[in-house]
């Protein structure tokens, strides 16, 4: 499995951004991609998911009504979109996968990791 994040940049508090994930290589059709950030000095945490099967989805209670995650299937893309952006989603941004699916966000539950995409939120 083949993770690309891209998306990232420099955007002002209240501003948008949207990060996407180009997944590949993928062995059957039960598997979730989830969006994951890293800020500094702060441990790797778990942002949004969703699942391949029945697009299901879930949200850090820290970005609900903010982001939403969404997939394009015929693009094998899944995108994060990211509203009203704050100082506090600074971070480096990764795309993770994990066949089968599964619920827990914590990060050595996934299997694969995608290479970050930087996002900075200025005040």
């Amino acid at each position: 499995v083949q993770l690309q994040a891209s998306g990232g940049g420099l955007v002002q508090a209240g501003g948008s951004l949207r990060v996407s994930c180009a997944a590949s290589g993928f062995t059957s059709d039960n598997y979730g991609i989830g969006w994951f950030r890293q800020g500094p000095g702060k441990a790797r945490e778990g942002v949004s998911r969703i699942s391949s099967r029945d697009g299901t989805t879930w949200y850090a209670d820290s970005v609900k009504g903010r982001f939403t995650i969404s997939s394009d299937n015929a693009k094998n893309t899944v995108y994060l979109q990211m509203n009203n952006l704050k100082p506090e989603d600074t971070a480096v941004y990764y795309c993770a996968a994990a066949q089968p699916f599964r619920t827990s966000m914590r990060p050595w539950a996934w299997d694969y990791w995608g290479q970050g995409t930087l996002v900075t939120v200025s005040s």
